[in-house]
């Protein structure tokens, strides 16, 4: 599939630069010739189908052109396979003379001097027939594609929109980037967060020194090296049902190039479906219950936080392979809560593994007695899961029913500093989306230097060295984008450079792809090594359920 679109991009984009006039398409026509580039199916419901040099027939999601040249039309580099942009500017683009008029900038497998497609009949020639400017046979990589005339005139109205228009939040000489608030989150997560973006952005604009500064490159192409970064905070009021229009209220106002991390608390659902609905780069938010929908693009996540733990804990049971009539799995959680979601995914999962669990909802509030009264009802043998915040950890009681296994939220309780009761210490099992605390030290010890000599105060360890990790992240994303800002291709290059990242704070390691967006996708089962202390030990491997 990745060699399909590959070879589309070694064929199609190796013209460049803006066309005397842009094209606008008419709207359904655009339509129409993005179904086909990002799914590969026709204006007719019809797969789309095409062809190798080699007799390789590729159809529908398999041909779709997004796969190489992605969302964006800029093209990607895959070992020693380059794929060429493929927008209006790059095609059609005629050469010689000097560029720096032209809105142009370096992409992988740009030449400058390569011939343009006269028209968009001699670009449909090349997507048909493999025929390419000069008369030549374009690479083996390159699908010829079966389209008839109002299908190859719907694609070629798309290639034109592709990256042509400056994004919201980017201006002459600034990046406008958001970091959202719910109004639930903790208030000391916040402001750990707020310092160190805060300090994160004056450190990079003490780079900026009068205004906007440009380099002429070897090819005669001006790309802009430095921009002010800009922070706004968008901060949320009210229920969830009203975040959505609250966001689109505030990026109408100042619109902003991208979001960075963020600090939610109960849900980030409103949030999520904004970002995708308006194409707006999302970047690693601290949310510990993000949204599972890796056919979405724009959101990108460390981890699935408690979907995860829920996960690691299914994995765990299903090894142990349980007799389904015998054994009984009780699971708390208070209501508003995430641990109330984590649950429902635990809940369904293991009714697909065909275990017998069962959900006990707490109230909101206090209640503890209700907490003791589902323990009384626990009998040996039992699966106790325990989607429990620290206060009620703590207010466990002496010991657990004897015989019931015990497994615990390690996000929700604190992880190694959970108070749980020594007793339950012993008998407990914690999921940990994390690297254990020593392996992780010196990764994380990067980000607690910075804090040191910045004099940010550590509020909360996780979140601010993670918010400091997402920050590293933007910044050596946008510097290899040189001047193409736009949110696709920032999505896309997060993806492409990430897996090549040595620091991952306290994750062990990072990888993304296209149809994924989580950076981390396993965790550990740990114990506690003694009834006192926050010493916790691997029960077994790394696991990616």
């Amino acid at each position: 599939m990745r060699a399909a679109a590959l070879a589309a991009g070694l064929a199609l984009g190796i013209g460049g630069g803006c066309a005397a006039a842009a094209t606008t398409a008419p709207a359904a026509e655009s339509a129409a010739g993005q179904t086909i580039y990002r799914l590969g199916v026709l204006p007719s419901g019809a797969k789309l189908q095409s062809e190798r040099l080699d007799g390789v027939p590729l159809a529908g999601v398999q041909a779709a052109c997004v796969a190489c040249h992605r969302r964006s039309g800029l093209g990607q580099s895959e070992g020693r396979i380059v794929v060429p942009p493929l927008t209006e500017a790059y095609l059609f683009r005629t050469p010689g003379g000097k560029t720096q008029d032209m809105d142009l900038r370096y992409m992988p497998g740009y030449r400058p001097s390569r011939v343009p497609y006269r028209d968009d009949q001699a670009l449909a020639h090349a997507i048909r027939d493999g025929i390419g400017r000069a008369g030549q046979q374009l690479g083996a990589l390159m699908p010829r594609y079966a389209l008839d005339e109002s299908a190859m005139a719907s694609l070629i109205a798309y290639l034109k929109t592709l990256s042509a228009v400056t994004p919201p939040g980017v201006t002459a000489d600034t990046l406008h980037i958001a970091t959202i608030v719910t109004p639930d989150a903790d208030p000391r997560q916040r402001q750990g967060m707020l310092d160190v973006l805060e300090k994160f952005f004056a450190d990079k604009n003490a780079f900026v020194r009068g205004g906007s500064r440009t380099i002429q490159s070897s090819r005669e192409i001006v790309y802009r090296v430095t921009r002010r970064w800009q922070l706004h905070v968008w901060e949320l009021q009210g229920s969830p049902d009203t975040w959505e229009a609250q966001l689109r209220k505030f990026q109408a106002t100042q619109p902003v190039f991208a979001v960075l991390s963020g600090l939610g608390g109960a849900t980030w659902q409103p949030v999520h479906r904004f970002c995708e609905a308006a194409a707006l780069p999302c970047l690693l938010p601290n949310a510990d219950l993000p949204v599972d929908a890796e056919a979405d693009f724009y959101p990108v996540y460390f981890s699935k936080g408690v979907l995860l733990e829920a996960e690691l804990m299914l994995a765990r049971l299903g090894r142990q392979a349980p007799n389904a009539d015998a054994t009984r799995i009780v699971q708390l959680a208070r209501e508003g809560d995430i641990g109330r979601d984590a649950s429902a995914a635990f809940q369904a999962g293991a009714a697909a593994a065909g275990l017998n669990a069962s959900t006990r909802l707490l109230s909101a509030h206090g209640d503890a007695g209700a907490v003791a009264a589902a323990l009384r009802e626990l009998r040996a043998g039992d699966t106790l899961v325990l989607w429990l915040r620290p206060a009620d950890l703590q207010a466990l009681g002496a010991a657990p029913p004897p015989g019931v296994t015990v497994l615990v939220s390690g996000l929700m309780g604190g992880l190694e500093a959970a108070p749980l009761p020594a007793a339950w210490r012993g008998a407990s099992l914690m999921t940990y989306p994390l690297d254990l605390p020593e392996a992780r030290r010196l990764r994380v010890n990067f980000a607690l230097a910075w804090f040191k000599i910045r004099q940010i105060p550590l509020l909360d360890e996780r979140v601010q060295a993670d918010t400091y990790l997402a920050c590293g992240v933007l910044s050596e994303t946008l510097s290899e984008m040189l001047d193409s800002f736009y949110g696709d291709y920032l999505v896309e290059r997060v993806e492409m450079m990430i897996s090549r990242r040595v620091l991952s704070g306290h994750y062990p390691r990072f990888g993304l792809a296209p149809g994924q967006r989580f950076l981390s996708k396993g965790g550990y089962m740990v114990r506690f090594a003694a009834p006192q202390g926050t010493a916790v030990l691997a029960d077994g491997d790394w696991t990616v359920p």
